[in-house]
């Protein structure tokens, strides 16, 4: 059974690989930091008897979970907002959609602010395409991906997390990296 010490001393060491992970996921620092808290307290309430070195899997399991729980209260949230806005109606002023704010922002060309943020919003394109190319990967190859390249876990932490064998794990990643470059190559992206 882990003591008081070592479960926050196991908290504190996963905390920010559990947001980062949260935040790849959802990309929404706010809640992000819910569900860490959400997973962190789960742990502690359900499974504080646990011995130190079952904690790691656990929290893997209990912070997917918590995520695959936020998806689907988002669902849920978007359904009832977009039935519900859509009684509200739209603006009578009819010079609202002719005209575009951000063209009047537009920098300078030959401008060196322009040509960093053309390389800022390249790189952002960049990483939205692969972010998406991800969750096109089916859930099991997703989370072993995330888990064995994002938070840096070991095979047997991850089959561990994920309840299957180390092979599983294996192969999941392998699919998983094959599946992705064939997808960024065929947009033209080499990393």
């Amino acid at each position: 059974m882990a003591t008081r010490q070592e479960i926050s001393d196991f908290l504190a060491s996963v905390e920010r690989r559990a947001f980062k992970q949260a935040v790849y996921a959802v990309r929404d620092d706010e809640a992000a930091l819910d569900i860490v808290q959400d997973a962190m307290l789960k742990l502690t309430e359900k499974y504080a008897d646990k011995p130190v070195a079952e904690l790691a899997p656990l929290f893997q399991r209990i912070l997917q979970n918590v995520v695959h729980d936020h998806f689907r209260r988002q669902k849920v949230r978007n359904l009832w907002t977009t039935l519900l806005s859509s009684l509200q109606g739209g603006d009578n002023d009819g010079d609202s959609t002719d005209h575009d704010p951000l063209e009047s922002l537009l920098p300078e060309e030959n401008n060196e602010m322009a040509e960093n943020s053309a390389n800022i919003v390249e790189s952002n394109q960049i990483l939205r395409i692969i972010e998406a190319e991800i969750h096109r990967l089916p859930n099991r190859q997703r989370e072993a991906f995330i888990m064995r390249y994002w938070q840096e876990m070991d095979v047997a932490e991850t089959a561990a997390a994920m309840g299957c064998s180390e092979g599983s794990v294996k192969t999941h990643c392998s699919r998983a990296t094959h599946a992705l470059a064939t997808a960024l190559r065929a947009k033209g992206i080499t990393l």
